[in-house]
């Protein structure tokens, strides 16, 4: 080594050649190399599985293009030639008009205007489902903000079509299934492969407090007034069962006076008509007879004494055989208490 290369090694921090790096060893080269082979394998079989859980579904991918659609479980791929895009196939939501996190009003969202021109804040929740995960991925960039796009013109549009008191009290239910409906009709006709689960009005009220304040009293008076014609309904259901019970008591009594009246009736002239056929064999001795009977009726007490021809012997009879004594002799009567 000359003087040069020797100054030269002395200021690269070298004294002699011994202190030079020494070239790897064969073994520290496939120690290496093993390693790195380890770590490829295990590389190649973490891309070749994966997991789908149970409220998941996946779209396989191969080469850009979606070849299946996987159901939960664990499956395998080709690494690096085919991807794996999950979607979450549970009901999922998200709120319109106000912030879950912070339970605040978005007056931007919620602010709308009714068909009496009229301001209101109308909050509304959104439920929706994947139901096709390749046109989920595949058909639209964000489905979820499509929707959210839809269902913000859906509502206003429906909202703008109905008075004030309707959307704050009694045609939220009416309003409802409208949005509803028509939200379904505009996902159908841009087929991105989600699903309208349901649409509810969460609150709606005023803009202002003065006007909050009296429409809730509207909306308390006509509460009152349903529960007032639910409790006179229930009142009259309760009492026409009972009048009618009683309708038919007096009608049944009438109906049993009204035959006995008959009854008694049909007796009086059967008694009548004997009493004419008798009165036609003998009509003397029967017309004694009810005057007698009348008597009795009208004089229970009454006895009659008859006085013998030669003025010594008196008998007295009752009345009630008086009926079989000949009345054509002489004879003197009286009554006594």
């Amino acid at each position: 080594m000359s003087i040069k290369d020797s100054t030269r090694n002395r200021q690269n921090g070298f004294e002699t050649l011994d202190d030079f790096p020494k070239a790897p060893s064969e073994k520290t080269k496939k120690i290496v190399l093993i390693i790195v082979a380890v770590i490829a394998i295990l590389i190649l079989i973490g891309n070749s599985t994966y997991q789908i859980k149970e409220q998941e579904q996946a779209v396989l991918i191969t080469f850009g293009q979606a070849t299946a659609v996987t159901d939960p479980g664990l499956h395998f791929k080709i690494p690096f030639v085919q991807e794996v895009k999950k979607v979450n196939t549970t009901i999922q939501g998200f709120s319109i008009g106000y912030d879950t996190a912070s339970n605040t009003s978005n007056e931007y969202d919620s602010l709308m205007i009714t068909s009496d021109y009229n301001f209101v804040n109308v909050d509304f929740f959104v439920e929706y489902r994947f139901s096709d995960p390749v046109k989920a991925v595949y058909a639209s960039k964000e489905p979820v903000e499509i929707l959210r796009n839809i269902s913000m013109s859906c509502i206003r549009n429906v909202i703008g079509s109905y008075p004030v008191d309707d959307v704050l009290t009694t045609g939220k239910n009416e309003i409802q299934a409208v949005i509803k409906e028509m939200i379904m009709q505009k996902l159908a006709e841009h087929d991105i492969g989600i699903q309208l689960v349901n649409i509810t009005i969460q609150d709606s009220e005023p803009p202002t407090t003065e006007v909050m304040e009296a429409f809730k009293a509207v909306e308390t008076a006509k509460q009152g007034k349903e529960t007032a014609l639910n409790n006179a309904n229930k009142y009259r259901n309760e009492q026409i069962p009972s009048a009618s019970a009683r309708a038919d008591a007096i009608i049944q009594d009438a109906e049993a006076k009204k035959i006995a009246r008959i009854n008694e009736a049909t007796a009086q002239v059967a008694r009548f008509n004997a009493m004419y056929e008798e009165y036609i064999k003998n009509p003397e001795v029967t017309r004694q007879r009810m005057f007698y009977e009348a008597m009795e009726e009208i004089l229970p007490g009454l006895k009659v004494i008859i006085e013998s021809p030669d003025g010594k012997v008196q008998t007295l009879y009752p009345i009630e055989s008086f009926s079989d004594v000949n009345v054509n002799g002489s004879a003197n009567t009286g009554a006594e208490n």
